[in-house]
């Protein structure tokens, strides 16, 4: 790969040749509007808006960010950039200053302070600042939320968000992430929202000028199209980007029920063998192909000298199958070992419509009771209900969950059958991502 000065250097000469035209994103609204929309001489119609079409990919496929790289100075990770004013991460050469703001009814102004765009996404920092005489009660953390933010080919709802209140309550400084912005953007709109004291929600929209050349080239950004096997189906890593804010990893599940997993995929992230934090873990919806998504965030790299990078699928969903039926004439609080899990019959009592057998397990493992059935006087019969899991505590560290299980049956229960259960299964499964493309 190429060293972080030579990588300096091309982006210096690219920005001197690739530059958008200013008046970009007014053509191509304009192209878009022209677009005939009566069917008069369809195929003409046809024509013009393929070539229209084809005329803005061509534009949007040769574009890139007239963007600088960040390599020369401080590189902050996520926590430093989420607890550090915009004045202070701005000082580095980091963003866009934006100061934009919004007086609301009672006083309480709004501000974006500014905005750093990259290839994973855009944090945007700003500050809520009451009244005077006015502070910050309990319940105002929930007062003040944002929605979405919008602009010419954006339109992305917000991600996570994190801030603090200042020691006196009437300053608030906090961080949103949204998604990625367009580069051919000229104008973002954030829409804040408001919950009033009489239950309504107010939205107050703040429009502040976008400078793409103010955003940061990625540091990495690879396909990686490599799968792990599970009990239950595949789970696909697609791709990863790092940028000088922080790196995704984008993936989808291939079930074999066609359904989101029960538990996400616990992934780690390895540079040089060196472990990255990990900061969130979101799934969207189904792709295209009809697989639910999930998008791993992890922290910035914590260095540009990459010698391996490795994923690892720690703990995921796994299915333990039950070959043999589970003996209920002696019950106890010893476990019972099925595969690499156990079980534990803590009862079973007669009551005035059957039979409750109080079954324990560990916190993440599910018992299915709509597949789950008794035996008794020869005869299978099924779970009638099933209690809400309550906590075992044993004394030792260790919490179990137990729930009652209740079949109607007159007969005494002698066995317990089940295909199988869920559980959080220990994969230990590592991929190495290729490092051969320049960036």
């Amino acid at each position: 790969m190429e060293t972080i000065e030579e990588r300096l250097q091309n982006h210096k000469q690219n920005m001197t040749i690739v530059q958008a035209p200013l008046e970009l994103e007014d053509k191509l609204r304009s192209a878009l509007a022209q677009v005939p929309t009566k069917k008069r001489n369809t195929n003409r119609a046809k024509i013009w808006a393929t070539s229209a079409v084809a005329a803005m990919l061509l534009v949007v496929g040769s574009y890139q960010y007239p963007a600088f790289a960040y390599y020369g100075g401080k590189i902050f990770n996520k926590t430093e950039l989420n607890t550090l004013s915009f004045t202070e991460v701005a000082e580095q050469g980091y963003g866009q200053t934006v100061n934009k703001s919004k007086r609301l009814d009672d006083g309480t102004i709004i501000t974006i302070n500014g905005v750093i765009a990259d290839d994973t996404g855009l944090l945007m920092f700003y500050t809520i600042d009451r009244p005077t005489g006015s502070i910050f009660n309990e319940n105002e953390s929930f007062r003040y939320n944002v929605s979405k933010l919008e602009g010419f080919m954006t339109d992305t709802e917000m991600k996570e968000g994190s801030g603090n209140h200042s020691k006196d309550e009437t300053h608030f400084q906090g961080v949103y992430k949204f998604g990625e912005v367009s580069p051919f953007a000229k104008n973002l709109t954030v829409t804040f929202t408001e919950w009033l004291d009489n239950g309504e929600l107010a939205s107050y929209p703040i429009s502040f000028k976008f400078q793409a050349n103010k955003a940061m080239k990625n540091l990495l950004k690879e396909d990686i199209s490599k799968s792990v096997s599970v009990d239950e189906g595949i789970v696909h890593y697609d791709s990863i980007t790092a940028s000088p804010t922080s790196t995704i990893v984008k993936g989808h599940y291939e079930m074999a029920n066609g359904e989101y997993p029960r538990f996400q995929a616990d992934t780690k992230l390895l540079v040089n063998g060196t472990e990255v934090n990990t900061w969130s873990m979101r799934s969207n919806h189904f792709n295209g192909k009809g697989f639910p998504e999930f998008e791993i965030e992890f922290d910035v790299l914590p260095t540009d000298k990459l010698e391996t990078i490795e994923l690892v699928l720690n703990n995921f969903v796994g299915y333990q199958k039950v070959d043999a039926p589970i003996s209920l004439a002696t019950p106890s609080d010893l476990s019972i070992v099925i595969g690499n899990e156990k079980l534990w019959i803590r009862s079973v009592t007669k009551t005035d419509a059957g039979y409750d057998i109080v079954i324990a397990r560990k916190q993440f493992t599910i018992l299915e009771p709509e597949k789950l059935l008794v035996q008794a006087g020869g005869i299978q019969v099924p779970v009638s209900s099933v209690t809400t899991p309550e906590p075992w505590d044993l004394k030792n560290g260790n919490i179990l969950w137990e729930q009652t299980f209740s079949v109607e049956t007159k007969d005494e229960p002698e066995y317990l059958m089940l295909d199988g259960f869920h559980y959080y299964k220990k994969y230990d499964q590592t991929i190495s991502i290729p490092l051969g493309k320049k960036q």
